[in-house]
């Protein structure tokens, strides 16, 4: 059992919970920050001293039944879950099985989609595989190697990795990277190399170490993003994922809303591939849809509403 990283993310988890949330009445003189150790431990059943052990650091290790009762208590994600589990020094439900062939299924639907950047990634954001719409848009992910395989990695080691991404959304990106590769880590299809990442990490990167001790698990993909494209600039687009059955890959799919200018210039890199845009081409493929674009342009300029 890791008590210090128990400890913390208990604690973390308690103090960012309000009674409203757990079905609790809050009382106008309440001072406290978040949950009271009592109420979590009214929510799990337990004794209010054992729970206290627990955030310091002197209770022995719980059962697998009183982990499974704080997980509820605490109101945590399937992925806070397993990383609990984890921590007290349990098993986690394994829920990925890793492979670097892709999946048969996967591919057929991959070679597919000519009109839409594709890609297959596993749980610690390695690309597998990519169309060429996919290339063009964000360069070949395939070619990295070694730890610069994952994102996680190069997002925090790599500089050119953020040139694809507005700066205003660096700190929620560097954040949801983190906390993909918290979850990896526990439930993952290879924790040792996410440990060996972490390890990297934490020993290279401040910002990552700061990023890491916000104790936040997640698996869930960025739905919504902004990719700034060397030559087209900002392209908005959805993510759209298929999964294989054991979740060890994942199939996203970036589409663009009809009708904008981020659309036209997708459609522009469709046609083109990943060739260079030479300011002639630029200008065909403006000229192509620029009464559509300039009826959306109001539109087509405000950021992508979702978690990157």
């Amino acid at each position: 059992m890791d008590k210090k990283d128990l400890a913390e993310f208990l604690r973390h988890r308690r103090e960012t919970l309000r009674p409203r949330d757990v079905g609790l009445v809050e009382g106008p003189r309440r001072r406290t920050q978040g949950l009271r150790r009592e109420e979590v431990a009214q929510l799990a059943g337990m004794s209010t001293d054992y729970y206290a052990r627990l955030e310091q650091q002197r209770a022995p290790q719980p059962s697998v039944q009183i982990t499974a009762a704080l997980a509820r208590a605490l109101r945590l994600t399937l992925d806070e879950r397993d990383h609990l589990f984890v921590l007290i020094g349990h098993n986690a439900p394994a829920r990925f099985h890793r492979s670097e062939h892709v999946s048969p299924t996967l591919m057929r639907v991959l070679d597919r989609l000519d009109d839409s950047p594709a890609m297959v990634q596993t749980d610690l954001f390695d690309t597998l595989a990519m169309n060429p719409v996919a290339v063009a848009l964000l360069g070949d992910q395939t070619r990295h190697t070694g730890l610069a395989r994952s994102g996680y990695y190069r997002w925090f080691m790599d500089p050119a990795e953020r040139l694809m991404v507005p700066e205003e959304t660096h700190e929620r990106h560097g954040r949801a990277q983190a906390a993909r590769l918290r979850a990896a880590l526990t439930a993952g299809s290879d924790t040792p190399r996410a440990a060996l990442i972490l390890a990297e990490l934490q020993e290279r990167s401040p910002e990552f170490v700061r990023m890491w001790e916000l104790q936040e698990v997640a698996q869930r993909y960025d739905d919504c993003k902004t990719v700034l494209h060397p030559e087209l600039g900002r392209i908005d687009v959805d993510a759209q994922l298929l999964y294989t059955e054991n979740r060890a890959q994942t199939l996203v799919v970036l589409t663009t809303r009809p009708g904008t200018e981020s659309h036209s210039k997708l459609e522009l890199l469709s046609v083109i591939g990943h060739q260079q845009l030479t300011p002639d081409v630029l200008g065909r493929g403006t000229d192509q849809g620029s009464a559509r674009d300039e009826a959306s342009r109001g539109d087509a300029r405000q950021p992508c509403q979702g978690h990157q």
